[in-house]
């Protein structure tokens, strides 16, 4: 069966719009027949639409609509429901098929559908889709077939799916507000600098004394920004194009991996949160049933950062050799001696998943509690760089009026 999405007019004469799923076209017409519609454009979901009628109308929305995680986490917990209560898996699928909303995601799973119902392999079927089903996602439904506990690992999934994107998004809004600020703080002093400062200043054009250093200095600045705007507005996005450049080549990539995990306070919630990630992947992988060689592999190719892909990368060369994973860790002096602490005593005592996830929830505590605190101080910090901004911009401008005032 597939998903065809149709556009029409129903029994009221009224536009609609929506899908239905079907084995063939003719099917889907039949059904929306009895549905009271009369279609003039239909087609399969995602694919190019045929003209049944005298009009054609295009819907441009599927095309801006994204997949968000927490969709694949919604999906993968109803499966893992569906499941659970010993339905079988291509009607688990289809019923999947009649409750996703996204269009998209929708069209994915039908497909996944057919697949399967035609002898594939649930993990087969879904690895022809890596934007929504990761490595990650699909070696672990394939370690549940293998072990027969394919609703168990589902819900461990989705577990996973929605601490990952749970963490994701408390980084990113912890990130808003600052952002926010600095571009409200920077607009502010520009509009001051450019339209503010001159008119106040040209008071002083005139005087034959000295004027103050600040005075001078600000009056540089005002001149520079109002006088010569447009060779910052074409300097500036070459400097920016040529620096995003360099970041996507692999040596400037790599140097600012190094630098951004040394950086104050940033590099530390930076390596929290891959540490929190490398551990918790680790745990579910290895607690599904997926070998430690291959968990490696999947974990290393979710890490974005270069610098730490290469200590996994080794320590997975190592492993193979017959060397703890601990070790390896340790000798790179990238993780804190806490996690390589934790996982020496896991792979001693053979309970390697158990602390891993202890890690994991150690250090997602850290990174809510660094994260609250440095939401705290960036207010207060960015409200102080602010004022002292003003402040200079105030006192440049009262210095030689005082000035003018003694001499009178």
């Amino acid at each position: 069966m597939a998903v065809f999405e149709y556009i029409g007019i129903d029994s009221k004469g009224k536009r609609a719009a929506g899908t239905v799923d079907a084995t063939n076209e003719r099917d889907a017409r039949q059904r929306l027949r009895r549905m009271g519609v009369f279609p003039t454009t239909l087609g399969i979901e995602g694919a190019t639409k045929q003209k049944v009628g005298l009009s054609m109308q295009v819907d441009l929305s599927k095309y801006l609509q994204r997949i968000k995680t927490q969709e694949v986490s919604v999906m993968t917990r109803q499966l893992a429901t569906l499941v659970g209560s010993s339905i079988p898996l291509v009607d688990a699928l289809s019923a999947l098929v009649d409750q996703i909303e996204n269009p998209k995601l929708r069209n994915i799973v039908a497909r996944v559908r057919d697949k399967v119902t035609e002898g594939s392999k649930l993990s087969d079927a879904m690895r022809g889709n890596p934007k929504v089903f990761s490595d990650l996602y699909v070696n672990m439904i394939n370690a549940g077939e293998n072990s027969g506990a394919l609703d168990v690992v589902l819900v461990r999934l989705a577990e996973f799916t929605e601490g990952q994107a749970k963490l994701k998004g408390k980084v990113v809004s912890a990130m808003i507000y600052p952002a926010i600020m600095s571009f409200v703080g920077v607009a502010l002093m520009i509009m001051l600098l450019t339209y503010v400062v001159p008119k106040v200043t040209k008071i002083f054009e005139d005087m034959k004394a000295t004027l103050p250093l600040p005075t001078r200095i600000l009056m540089g600045v005002s001149n520079a920004l109002s006088g010569y705007w447009y060779i910052f507005v074409i300097i500036i996005p070459i400097v920016v194009y040529a620096i995003l450049r360099f970041l996507k080549t692999p040596k400037g990539r790599a140097w600012w991996d190094r630098k951004i995990l040394t950086m104050p306070l940033f590099g530390r919630i930076n390596r929290l949160v891959i540490v929190s990630r490398f551990t918790r992947t680790l745990a579910t992988l290895l607690s599904s049933g997926v070998p430690l060689l291959t968990a490696l592999d999947i974990v290393r190719n979710i890490i974005t950062n270069t610098r730490l892909r290469e200590v996994i990368e080794e320590t997975r060369d190592n492993v193979r050799e017959g060397q703890p994973v601990a070790d390896t860790l340790k000798r790179s002096g990238e993780f804190p001696p806490l996690v390589t602490h934790m996982i020496a005593i896991g792979e001693k005592t053979g309970d390697l998943e158990r602390m891993l996830e202890r890690i994991a929830d150690t250090y997602d505590t850290e990174v809510d509690n660094t994260l609250s605190t440095l939401t705290t101080l960036l207010e207060p910090i960015m409200i102080l760089v602010m004022a002292g901004v003003v402040s200079f911009i105030v006192l440049s401008i009262l210095l030689p009026i005082m000035k003018l005032n003694q001499l009178g």
